[in-house]
């Protein structure tokens, strides 16, 4: 355990999360079950991941590898876009995969509007809530507007909104609307799949400091009140990027990473899904 625990968000259903979570995007099962043990042996206490990735078995071994009791960890799930119509069917699989009772957080992972199917999809997930097999359910990839269309429903309010969101990607409008509907705000790809380090700007700040730029950004992240997802298959890296409690970004370098952004995504064949 790192000598300060992390600090934490409360979602509104009135669970809390860690404020720093670990993706294991694009890794098969036994890297996957690798790194999340590694994570957990680090600090982190907060794993995401999703059916499509092919690895919620993985997590679920590196899971009980750790030793780490179930109700000290914060797990995320995601429900497929093919899917929309059978979410109950498909959480019992993957809790099956991960070797579950419940997710502490259940995602629709892409709106899919063009299909007319994520209000249908939401409706699934509010029973999985009921059904006990989700703790909180929240939506991923979702704009304003697709958020507006679910909370007017007049259930739920979802209690993430997960969103790709870097230096330069910060999207501080959504954010701000987050804010307002009391929905939490998670990073996926915060640092921009390597976009957004060896700027010249945050390779400044990080010699300042002392740090490297990832730990710059991820902190840039904790203190704009975002929860990043960093991933890696790197013990080494993984133990470096929850490395980030011993020092802060002052006003002048959170206003120069703000200023970085340019609304540049890491790549515009994920959002056909939007």
């Amino acid at each position: 355990m790192p000598p300060t625990r992390l600090p934490t968000i409360t979602l509104n259903t009135g669970a809390t999360t860690p404020q720093l979570g670990f993706g294991v995007f694009a890794l098969d099962d036994e890297a996957t079950a690798r790194a999340v043990e590694a994570a957990i042996a680090s600090g982190y206490r907060s794993i995401d991941t999703a059916a499509v990735y092919l690895n919620e078995r993985g997590v679920g071994l590196g899971i009980r590898r750790s030793g780490i009791p179930r109700a000290e960890l914060f797990v995320t799930t995601k429900l497929w876009n093919t899917h929309h119509l059978t979410a109950g069917e498909e959480a019992g699989h993957s809790l099956d995969r991960l070797g579950l009772d419940y997710v502490d957080l259940y995602l629709v992972h892409w709106p899919v509007s063009s299909a007319g199917t994520h209000l249908r999809a939401w409706d699934g997930l509010e029973e999985v809530r009921r059904s006990g097999a989700a703790r909180s359910i929240g939506v991923s990839n979702f704009s304003r507007e697709q958020v507006d269309e679910v909370i007017a429903l007049g259930g739920t309010v979802p209690s993430v909104n997960q969103i790709e969101l870097h230096p330069l990607h910060s999207q501080p409008e959504l954010r701000a609307f987050h804010a307002e509907r009391g929905i939490a705000t998670q990073a996926w790809s915060p640092l921009g799949r390597g976009l957004a380090l060896g700027t010249p700007e945050i390779g400044s700040i990080a010699r300042e400091l002392g740090v490297t730029e990832a730990q710059a950004i991820l902190r840039w992240h904790l203190q704009l009140g975002t929860i990043p997802l960093p991933k890696s298959a790197s013990a080494d890296r993984i133990r470096e990027n929850i490395d980030i409690l011993g020092f802060e970004l002052d006003a002048t370098d959170m206003a120069t990473i703000d200023a970085l952004t340019i609304g540049r995504r890491v790549d515009e064949s994920y959002y056909e899904w939007a």
